[in-house]
């Protein structure tokens, strides 16, 4: 009760807060305090808050309201952002919010590159509360809120990946073509991938179940993948590689609340968007991660907490549900979370 009670504070705080904030930044608020909340620091949200809202600005206000005739012509239209809230805001308030999510998946699905994958990755987060905490307002109000900010940062993918190989994604993420500059906004990074060559070829070399009881698994195989080349090539650019991690968690995160029929289009969107942020910002070359420094899980989430960083936070979320999923633990997932403690606190490039 109490720390859903917090992360219901913390929640009803950030809605006050725009999902944006200097012009194009993510509000990563509402992401991390569940992260928090969910690993047991439920404590510390209040003071991370307090520290992390003066960054925010005040929520955008609504221009005008969208309708089932009209919310296409709105479809990634960034200045309808307040629109997109407060029409997933009526959604969810007349429909059961599984039902929402369940229509309104596969119409954003395709546009998971917009922002950065920060939409579709908050979606994931207040799915996992649901599941887990129980519906209640703030929390499906939460839904509402990474829903229409998704809708309204739609931006679909440059290329339409169709893997039919054989490859495993750990086999393909070092080999993937890099661009030579790591520091490239995201849309314009996007539409040189195209035009570079190898890259359509590469990323079509994976696998991809044909039975949607596989996908989980597939998922879960491509978070760590991802989780695990940041730890070695993360110092290409140490904060926009985590979300080769984060988006694919996101999506699995979100699988237990979707119909069977939409697990194989989520899994082959989660390969490109990672295999996209991996061929952006990631290394050329890896580094060997350092010594196993013998921490537990949660004092490596701990160690993401003192930090402070929302980016550290929340990988550090995702690799301890890698190093969870291992037989005996994942040394290697909780070394890749310290890693980015260490490039993402030393402001390495």
């Amino acid at each position: 009760m109490e720390t859903t009670g917090t992360l219901d504070e913390a929640l009803l705080r950030l809605h006050r807060s725009g999902p944006e904030f200097q012009g194009y930044l993510s509000n990563h608020g509402p992401m991390a305090v569940e992260a928090m909340v969910r690993r047991g620091h439920a404590p510390a949200v209040h003071r991370w808050l307090d520290a992390y809202a003066t960054r925010l600005e005040d929520a955008p206000r609504p221009h005008m309201p969208l309708t089932d005739a009209t919310w296409r012509e709105a479809l990634g239209d960034p200045s309808r952002l307040a629109d997109w809230v407060a029409y997933f805001s009526r959604l969810t308030a007349e429909r059961p919010w599984r039902d929402v999510l369940a229509t309104w998946w596969p119409r954003l699905l395709p546009g998971i590159a917009g922002a950065a994958t920060h939409p579709a990755i908050r979606t994931g987060h207040a799915v996992r509360a649901l599941l887990t905490d129980g519906e209640d307002a703030p929390r499906v109000a939460e839904l509402a809120y990474a829903l229409g900010y998704w809708a309204a940062r739609h931006v679909p993918l440059p290329v339409d990946v169709r893997p039919s190989g054989d490859a495993a994604p750990r086999d393909v993420l070092p080999a993937l073509p890099r661009l030579a500059e790591t520091h490239l906004m995201p849309l314009k990074g996007l539409a040189l991938l195209p035009g570079t060559p190898g890259w359509p070829e590469a990323v079509a070399s994976v696998a991809v179940p044909t039975r949607p009881a596989d996908v989980p698994a597939a998922l879960a195989a491509l978070v760590e993948a991802a989780t695990l080349h940041y730890g070695e090539r993360g110092h290409g650019n140490p904060v926009m590689l985590v979300h080769a991690a984060t988006a694919p968690n996101a999506v699995l995160r979100t699988l237990p609340a979707l119909p069977e029929e939409q697990w194989i289009p989520s899994l082959t969107v989660a390969w490109a968007a990672t295999a996209a942020l991996t061929s952006l910002y990631s290394a050329g070359t890896p580094r060997p991660l350092p010594a196993d420094p013998g921490l537990t899980a949660e004092e490596v989430f701990a160690e993401a907490v003192a930090h402070g960083d929302a980016h550290v936070v929340k990988f550090a979320d995702t690799a301890l549900d890698v190093a969870a999923a291992a037989p005996d633990g994942d040394g290697r997932a909780l070394a890749a979370a310290l890693q980015a403690v260490r490039l993402i606190g030393q402001g390495e490039d």
